[in-house]
């Protein structure tokens, strides 16, 4: 059994590995250490950009933990790494990046059945192979992946956040379209003339995050974030993302400025903030989207970002199994298939793997279930969606629970040993780790 995989980044690492130690013959593919993309300084693989980047350690409420135990219990390669290569940072999985990076390449590097090949691969491969090129993928190869996707490529990822629908006040929003069309697709909050000025102003002023050079090309000639409109004057917004126009309330009450907030999913269970691309740091979404009426307490499922992030339309191109509608033979794995983060572009390269091997053994795939956060994330990037944009990590995503749970301490507590228990089940499924 052979495989080639495109890219040893998190995704292409993790799939190599896992499938060299159950016999694959793996031939990997990388333009390091000879080259460089724009984004990357270290000759190892598997950089990082920052000591945190694995995020929380926290299994049972935080939902980036949750998917770190899940991939451990599927026999995580990176998961050991990080775990080898760990220092104290509180709730987080914080890692000496040097040593991490070093590790997945010395283990790459030594396992007898890993072939590295340091080339610029500029085609997909047309016979079994996991492409895992990342965000950065160099042009040629663009050009080849989205002539295959049938022109279904972005070169950047502007999302707006997402925030949890129980914690809204429903005192201060209702549903409904414009011009009284009804519906429960979208939830209106809106905010008077003195809340729009005062939220304007402190948008203006908000501490936005360092873009590279090759961002700002690629995003601002594609998106305007929130923030910039907003500096062109205090009225842009109310005739943009805030415009009141045809929204009205049960009494006929008009409005200065509203917020629509849109499903981001089939169970209503996660609104997206129509219009707020935004550049601006985690803490500064929440504090300042918060003024909001209706989001005061919110929780943010997922927050904005704008990089350059090269990613397929993968609910029109991919099936469950991260494999090519138009040819299972090719799987892909990593940020390009529209997962957020390193935790979920590694736990993609994982599942990409385990269903390759289920291939190369004449299995069917089997896909984990949206209980889990590796089954919601297979969901996301395979399920319907007009409206497709990467995304992480987040209880949102995963099945609501059974019965209702107002604290939600105890809510996600319950939805990770669900997820645990419902992992193990997949695991004994697939008849791998006997």
């Amino acid at each position: 059994m052979r495989i080639d995989i495109i890219g040893a980044g998190l995704a292409g690492a993790e799939a190599a590995v896992w499938l060299a130690e159950r016999g694959v013959k793996v031939t990997l593919y990388d333009i390091k250490p000879d080259n460089f993309t724009p984004a990357h300084t270290d000759k190892n693989f598997g950089e990082l950009v920052c000591t945190n980047s694995l995020k929380s350690a926290d299994v049972y409420g935080n939902a980036c933990g949750l998917l770190k135990e899940e991939m451990r219990r599927l026999g995580s390669f990176v998961m050991e790494a990080a775990d080898k290569t760990r220092v104290p940072a509180g709730g987080a999985l914080a890692v000496e990046r040097e040593a991490f990076a070093r590790y997945i390449t010395e283990r790459i590097y030594s396992h007898p059945d890993i072939e590295v090949i340091c080339k610029e691969v500029e085609r997909v491969p047309r016979g079994r192979c996991i492409v895992a090129t990342g965000p950065l993928t160099t042009k040629p190869l663009s050009d080849d992946i989205q002539s295959i996707c049938g022109g279904q490529l972005h070169f950047y990822d502007a999302s707006a956040p997402i925030v949890s629908r129980d914690s809204l006040d429903f005192s201060k929003c209702f549903y409904g379209d414009r011009y009284g069309k009804g519906g429960d697709d979208y939830i209106n909050c809106p905010l008077d003339k003195e809340e729009y000025e005062n939220f304007v102003s402190a948008l203006i002023c908000a501490d936005k995050a360092v873009l590279h050079d090759f961002d700002k090309r690629e995003i601002f000639e594609g998106c305007m974030p929130v923030e910039v409109l907003a500096a062109r004057g205090e009225q842009s917004l109310r005739f943009a993302m805030l415009k009141p126009v045809g929204l009205t309330g049960a009494g006929g009450e008009k409005y200065y400025a509203v917020l629509q907030l849109r499903k981001e999913n089939a169970g209503g269970t996660a609104y997206n903030l129509v219009g707020f691309q935004t550049n601006l740091k985690f803490g500064e979404q929440k504090r300042v989207f918060s003024m909001i009426p209706a989001l005061n307490n919110a929780e943010f499922l997922r927050y904005g970002v704008m990089h350059r992030n090269t990613f397929i339309n993968s609910p029109l191109c991919l099936n469950a199994d991260f494999s090519l509608k138009s040819n299972e033979e090719v799987f892909f794995a990593g940020q390009i298939t529209g997962v957020e983060g390193y935790v979920e572009s590694a736990a993609s390269g994982l599942l990409a793997a385990i269903h390759c091997y289920r291939r190369l053994k004449g299995q069917q795939p089997v896909i984990p279930d949206d209980t889990t956060v590796s089954g919601a994330l297979s969901a996301h990037i395979s399920r319907p969606n007009e409206n497709f944009q990467p995304m992480n990590a987040n209880f949102g995503i995963l099945k609501p629970a059974e019965i209702r749970i107002r604290d939600k301490k105890q809510r996600y507590k319950y939805l990770a040993e669900r997820a645990l228990e419902s992992i193990e089940k997949y695991k004994r499924s697939l008849s791998i780790y006997d």
